[in-house]
């Protein structure tokens, strides 16, 4: 097929491009330049960078557009080309942000780029499907399982990203509705790195907390080294003989765990579900197991040379304050702490025949996971380098 993809120069956009490429279809990349690279050599690099070979990228054309342009931001005569060729929409573009502060591009991205793109829909003369790239997240503060199905506007939202999320999935649903066209939506969970190699091009969400103690590792190693350790020792940080850190400090974990998905997994899945014939409506693509918090920090714990971390309730949080050293960890990791205690759980009741016929599991979140993918993230310096 001929399929128009947008956020290509994204992580999940990039996997699934090059997903697309691999199994035989022509694609067309919206995307922008940036910092003085056009959108042609950014994606050159990603491609190459995923190990797309020469002849799968003969399949690849690269359009300068833009979301938050009038028209997609498209040359007449480009736009007219996309109008008559495009058999299916994959829209993977979005901001993830989920800052209060950045509401306004949020919005601006996730809903109104989003209904510029639906314009396009509706004006490609062969169109048959949309592919919607979201997450399991828009379904807000839902309580209990959350299952495939529509989210509901009035369930409220921990940030303005899972309600954009949310919002845009009920524009692509009436909007594919009234125009005839199949709606797919995609829901994966936390995603992370490539279950094998380690390797990604994104080091948030489950990444955000594991920095976030090297970090204070760093630092109080570094006071304990060049300053004679006063700072360190004020906060309760002390070095073993063996060069373990012992750094006292709990991380407040109310649910049962984080549904974590490798890239690979997603990138599979999507596949998939994209091949199943005649698919449409919401599907989840999760683990189905929560990795417990308690993990998590034991295995950060072990990569990294530290002791005197541990996961606790919140009951105790709530009879002991928290000291200074919990107090720092939990301004950095503010955003994500609705995710760190979380209660929802995600069904899989559509998606799990068409992943079961394909023979596909989500790898479990092992320590040897852990250390592959946190070691990549070190190695490539947090995304200090990126292609």
């Amino acid at each position: 097929m001929k399929i128009l993809l947008t956020g290509g120069t994204g992580f999940l956009g990039s996997h699934i491009a090059a997903r697309l490429l691999e199994d035989g279809h022509e694609l067309t990349l919206l995307a922008r330049g940036s910092d003085g690279t056009s959108a042609a050599e950014r994606v050159r690099r990603l491609m190459r960078w995923h190990g797309v070979v020469e002849e799968e990228q003969r399949q690849l054309r690269v359009v300068e557009g833009d979301l938050d342009a009038e028209s997609l931001g498209l040359a007449p005569a480009e736009r007219a080309r996309l109008l008559f060729e495009t058999d299916e929409v994959v829209h993977c573009a979005s901001v993830t942000s989920f800052a209060e502060r950045k509401r306004d591009l949020l919005e601006r991205v996730n809903l109104i780029g989003l209904g510029r793109l639906l314009d396009f829909a509706a004006q490609a003369r062969r169109l048959a499907a949309f592919h919607q790239m979201s997450t399991v997240y828009a379904a807000g503060r839902c309580e209990g399982v959350c299952r495939e199905d529509w989210p509901d506007p009035a369930a409220g939202f921990h940030n303005p990203y899972e309600e954009t999320k949310c919002r845009g999935e009920w524009m692509v649903r009436e909007r594919c509705s009234a125009l005839g066209l199949r709606a797919v939506v995609y829901r994966p969970s936390i995603v992370y790195g490539h279950s094998r190699t380690g390797r990604s091009l994104l080091f948030n969400a489950v990444y955000h907390p594991v920095k976030a103690l090297v970090f204070l590792r760093d630092v109080y190693l570094e006071d304990i080294r060049t300053r004679g350790g006063d700072r360190a020792r004020e906060v309760g940080v002390s070095q073993a003989p063996d060069g373990t850190l012992r750094m006292p400090l709990r991380v407040e974990a109310a649910g049962p765990g984080l549904d974590l998905v490798p890239v690979d997994f997603l990138t599979d899945a999507f596949a998939a579900i994209h091949e199943s014939a005649g698919t449409a409506g919401v599907f989840h693509i999760v683990a189905g197991r929560p990795t417990p918090l308690s993990d998590i920090v034991a295995f950060t714990s072990r990569l990294f040379g530290l002791s005197g971390l541990r996961a606790a309730g919140p009951a105790e949080a709530e009879e002991t304050p928290r000291t200074a050293l919990e107090a720092a960890f939990d301004r950095v990791t503010e955003v994500y702490r609705p995710y760190m205690s979380d209660r929802r759980t995600f069904s899989a009741d559509r998606a799990a025949p068409i992943l079961s016929r394909a023979g596909l599991a989500c790898p479990a979140f092992t320590y040897d996971v852990f250390e592959r993918c946190m070691s990549y993230a070190v190695e490539a310096d947090w995304g200090g380098r990126n292609p």
